[in-house]
């Protein structure tokens, strides 16, 4: 079994109804309905537009999806066709089968009363789901982020000794999104230094990130040399 590291001091997060705790949770005995059912409430929640939905097509594109279903007696396709039948049957989700352009399609919702209401309306043909959503392609799998030694080279130079352990203490600090968003703010502003870029950090430490953006300093609220003129600015290096 691979060690998990554990999560980051600042992980974003996803919304389960409490319902799923107390109601479904304990009546899922079969592990492809669980991750199944928890996969469709992680995609589909940071899915924008109207309505959310997967298609089967999309969900078997998905290889990350497929690996975590692997198992001894079942093919991965299996697991995946498995798990999503019983989480229909069980409620969890909605399955809604629709032929367009000659071919057979079919779609995963969660079973909301929102999304209730909208399979009623495209199955009544009142809403109408165009091109866009024939063949939906597989979400692009995230790049992996840049340590932040790499970080430092790309766009600001060389690190000395003595840099590396500030480096190092850093990215023990933030979360590697952190650090990205925060170097590509001081190239914005072409201010390439770490102290720039560490004072950014500590602001952000300090009165939070809205949906991974700084509160503050993207909007232009702060100019940006009054990192160095606050509170912290005996902390930090010009």
């Amino acid at each position: 079994m691979k060690q998990f590291a554990g999560f980051p001091a600042r992980s974003s997060y996803i919304s389960l109804p409490a319902i799923f705790f107390s109601q479904l949770l304990p009546q899922i005995d079969d592990l492809a309905e669980m991750k199944v059912s928890l996969h469709l409430f992680g995609l589909l929640y940071r899915r924008k537009g109207y309505p959310r939905f997967a298609t089967l097509e999309e969900l078997l594109a998905d290889r990350t999806l497929l690996t975590g279903l692997a198992s001894g007696h079942r093919s991965c396709e299996q697991a995946l066709r498995d798990g999503l039948g019983r989480a229909v049957s069980r409620g969890t989700l909605l399955r809604l089968d629709l032929e367009r352009n000659g071919k057979q399609e079919e779609l995963y919702f969660i079973n909301t009363e929102q999304d209730r209401r909208a399979v009623a309306r495209i199955e009544s043909g009142e809403l109408p789901l165009g091109p866009a959503y024939v063949g939906l392609p597989r979400q692009p799998e995230p790049q992996p982020l840049r340590n932040i030694f790499q970080l430092y080279e790309e766009n600001i130079g060389v690190i000395t000794p003595k840099l590396a352990e500030e480096l190092k203490d850093a990215e023990k600090t933030y979360p590697a999104s952190w650090l990205e968003e925060a170097f590509q703010e001081a190239v914005r502003q072409n201010k390439r230094r770490w102290s720039y870029v560490e004072a950014i950090l500590k602001r952000w430490s300090e009165e939070g990130k809205d949906e991974g953006k700084p509160q503050r300093h993207y909007k232009g609220e702060i100019d940006p040399e009054e990192y160095f003129k606050g509170r912290y600015g005996h902390l930090v290096r010009r």
